[in-house]
């Protein structure tokens, strides 16, 4: 990625744009980032990115304003993930549009965000007053951050795992944190995250993972990228024979980006979470 690239928008002074414009969403490969993992087309993982979109509107036939919630679930095999803040321009460019009805919206998103990841995106759209999933949930498992940990390195430290596997207790586990945090690859904003972990194998240290979750506190990366890289790490330093890594970020821009990762995993819930 370019980060001069004139077409790119994040951390730039933007116009907005109200009239439908496809050409507003900026992708980005996901294979610079992987490089850096060792990951090649043969993944570790399967998984899905789930964004949820809270500012979306558009117009009916009569010129009356209709408002929606999205979720669009893009696969991570996709070549290419959207740039945040070209979506959030994207979306926006649908306000003064004329759509004749919810499908024809959902059909016209599905199609701009598959072209321009080059894999199928889900696309559902929900009225404000539908029952969805979208109301606060709870992570499952069990809550690390209240260990009695003593904390004084916050730049990324993988190795921080490198003793964390205790082989002679093998174990199926859930635990999840509230305390990640990792900040934005270009404009190094915060991004504020929750995450769970779930595996099967050796038994990981909970104090040993939670330091190595806080060392992303300084660590300029996307939301996809960062479960990607602990999900490697998790799988090089603490051998586990099953694996999940799902985040739930809290959103800007009315979007947020829930990226899952699984070896064994093949569905997950769409959970809302308090900060969310």
């Amino acid at each position: 990625m370019d980060h001069n690239d004139p077409s790119l928008a994040l951390g730039k002074k933007t116009t907005y744009t109200d009239q439908y414009d496809p050409a507003l969403l900026y992708p980005i490969p996901r294979c610079h980032k992987r490089h850096e993992l060792g990951l090649t087309d043969d993944l570790p993982f399967d998984g899905v990115d789930i964004w949820n979109a809270y500012e979306l509107s558009w117009l009916s036939p009569s010129g009356k304003p209709v408002v929606a919630m999205g979720e669009f679930r893009v696969p991570c095999t996709s070549p290419k993930l959207i740039e945040s803040k070209s979506l959030k321009l994207y979306l926006n460019s649908l306000n003064q549009s004329c759509f004749a009805d919810f499908a024809t919206v959902g059909r016209t998103l599905a199609d701009d965000l598959s072209t321009a990841v080059e894999a199928p995106v889900e696309v559902k759209l929900f009225t404000v007053n539908e029952q969805t999933d979208h109301f606060t949930n709870q992570l499952p498992g069990d809550c690390i951050d209240d260990l009695d940990i003593s904390v004084d390195n916050y730049e990324l430290n993988p190795s921080l795992l490198s003793e964390a596997a205790n082989h002679d207790a093998i174990i199926t586990k859930t635990l999840h944190s509230h305390l990640l945090r990792s900040n934005c690859l270009i404009t190094s904003q915060p991004d504020w995250g929750s995450i769970v972990i779930r595996y099967h194998g050796p038994r990981i240290d909970p104090e040993a993972l939670l330091r190595y979750l806080i060392s992303f506190r300084r660590h300029n990366e996307f939301h996809e990228q960062c479960i990607e890289r602990i999900f490697c790490d998790l799988l090089h330093y603490c051998h586990p024979e099953q694996l999940t890594v799902y985040a739930r970020y809290t959103r800007r821009g009315g979007l947020d980006i829930n990226p899952f990762r699984s070896n064994f995993e093949t569905t997950v819930a769409n959970l809302r979470l308090p900060r969310q």
